[in-house]
């Protein structure tokens, strides 16, 4: 098997490689910094952005590789290369050609919606994929992201224009970037809760320049903010009266709203729908795909439904369909 569940995390078989490694191992490829793709590893491979980001939330990294885009090198007997992942800034997929030139290519999170703060995704060919499957199962097929940007954009407007405060949940790496850009380019005027802020200026100082003021307890007029979905502000819970909204993929669902504590809830994902991985299989090419994370056995279902060879990482090989 090209990969490996081992400790709960990904490994690539034969190697010291893990991929989005939760606990600390001895080399882990690092997709984007995302909490629960993080640790402090002995070794990290990342991108320069997704180092930073992980520098701002776990402190300095001892020894990373950072690494550009499109730029193969090599690891050992392995050559490596990253591509990126269209998740949030610096996300990347990564790509290993083993020695007998077997491609294997571990996506990370990935999403190939336009984004005004992401790099746009590479559709990576390869002979084994391994992809996310969070959106996995086919109810999850999203709406346009710009005409949702604008509903979330009128949304606020007419709130504003009652005198009712509007506040959007985002998280604070990635989703609260983007809203902040896709909704100061439709006229409206933001600020942050503090995290959002501080992770806006390192995209600032990555050359994605975030332009919002930082939340200080008080609401200019005419302001949206922007908070995470978890740790809100107390001040923030002062402001009355107030309209909340959440940006979210899970939006599909009808709980969503309530789930976050939200009046409204917005289908907003970083993540690809359910089109859009299966759209990432055949795209690759890959002989094989394994699907780990969310609805992974129904991902793998549904590949091998139009012909693609699917299992999910926690499904063992079926030797009599592998063979056949």
């Amino acid at each position: 098997m090209p990969v490996e569940l081992r400790r709960g995390s990904l490994h690539l078989t034969g190697s010291p490689l893990s991929f989005d490694a939760r606990r600390k191992c001895e080399l882990s490829f690092v997709s984007h910094a995302h909490s629960d793709h993080i640790a402090r590893h002995e070794r990290v491979i990342a991108t320069k952005a997704t180092l930073r980001f992980m520098e701002h939330r776990l402190g300095p990294i001892q020894s990373a590789l950072p690494v550009p885009y499109h730029r193969p090198f090599e690891l050992g007997r392995l050559n490596v290369e990253l591509l990126p992942a269209g998740h949030v800034l610096g996300s990347a997929q990564i790509r290993i050609t083993r020695e007998d030139g077997h491609r294997i290519v571990y996506t990370g999170d990935i999403s190939l919606d336009p984004s005004m703060t992401a790099e746009a995704t590479q559709i990576a060919e390869c002979d084994t994929l391994v992809i996310e499957s969070t959106f996995g199962h086919p109810r999850f097929r999203f709406p346009d992201r710009d005409a949702v940007y604008t509903e979330v954009a009128n949304w606020a407007t007419a709130h504003l224009q009652r005198g009712v405060r509007p506040i959007l949940y985002a998280y604070s790496l990635g989703k609260g970037q983007e809203a902040i850009k896709q909704l100061t380019s439709r006229g409206l005027k933001l600020c942050a809760h503090g995290s959002i802020h501080d992770i806006s200026m390192l995209y600032t100082e990555l050359g994605t320049p975030i332009d919002v003021r930082r939340f200080d307890g008080t609401f200019e007029d005419g302001e949206v903010g922007v908070f995470p979905p978890f740790g809100r502000s107390q001040a923030m819970k002062k402001v009355m009266p107030r309209a909340t909204a959440v940006l979210t993929g899970w939006a599909i669902e009808p709980w969503a709203a309530r789930r976050y504590a939200a009046d409204v809830a917005f289908c907003v994902s970083d993540h690809a729908d359910f089109p859009a991985l299966l759209k990432i299989a055949k795209g690759s090419h890959a002989r094989e795909v394994i699907t780990h994370h969310g609805f992974a056995k129904e991902l793998a279902a549904e590949l091998n439904k139009v012909g693609i060879f699917a299992r999910a990482v926690t499904q063992a090989v079926q030797m009599d369909l592998a063979l056949s």
